[in-house]
């Protein structure tokens, strides 16, 4: 089924697959792919309303069983295949991106809204390891970073890139994940890479990948 997707992943999401373990592959390369869906309808959205009455049918729908959902769209097909029982953590993610629709500029509040919705969604990921308790902090602070940095590095108002920067300089320093969720690592060490330079493309520069190769194979 994950093949079979078609939204289009960012460089960094695809090195952090190539650092994730064999149980998690799948159900982060569906996140990604989930994430992408969801901030296109944010990014395409001129009118508020609009994109939060499209968020709010992925909200519903997933909230139904899955044997009740709308069949053919090939992202919430792969849901209901690799996320059955964890849509929590889905519904955060759509709750997080609506805070970007919220009217500019950019608050504190919402950007942290924003952040920990999308952590929340990879957070989620511990329910099929069963490694929650354990690395819930660490986990939590390397998604911070990377949902923040990655969206300072898209957006194009000064005032809120800054914004997104500063609450990211509140965020704990990151520690090492264990193996299972090294493609985390990566995402978190290229965000850190990206605050300290000002909000860069997370694979800006030479520098990127053996930031990656170092979280991937180090875990931070």
């Amino acid at each position: 089924m994950a093949d079979q997707l078609t939204e289009k992943l960012t460089d960094e999401a695809r090195l952090a697959l190539a650092y994730t373990g064999p149980i998690l592959r799948d159900a982060l390369r569906i996140f990604f792919e989930f994430d992408s869906r969801i901030a296109r309808i944010v990014s395409g959205t001129n009118e508020p309303m609009l994109g939060q009455m499209r968020l709010a049918w992925w909200r519903d729908t997933l909230g139904l069983p899955v044997n009740e959902r709308p069949e053919g769209d090939v992202v919430l097909d792969a849901l209901g295949a690799h996320w059955a029982g964890q849509e929590s953590g889905l519904v955060a993610l759509v709750d997080g991106w609506e805070h970007m629709l919220s009217e500019p500029p950019l608050s504190k509040e919402a950007a942290e809204g924003f952040a920990q919705g999308r952590v929340q969604g990879l957070a989620a990921l511990t329910a099929f390891s069963g490694d929650d308790e354990k690395i819930e902090a660490d986990l939590h602070n390397a998604a911070m970073i990377w949902a923040l940095a990655d969206a300072a590095s898209h957006i194009a108002e000064e005032s809120e890139r800054a914004t997104l920067m500063e609450v990211a300089q509140g965020v704990s320093p990151l520690k090492a994940l264990p193996s299972p969720y090294r493609g985390v690592a990566v995402l978190g060490a290229l965000g850190a890479r990206s605050i300290a330079s000002g909000g860069a493309p997370l694979m800006a520069g030479r520098g990127a990948a053996v930031v990656a190769l170092r979280a991937g194979l180090l875990g931070r």
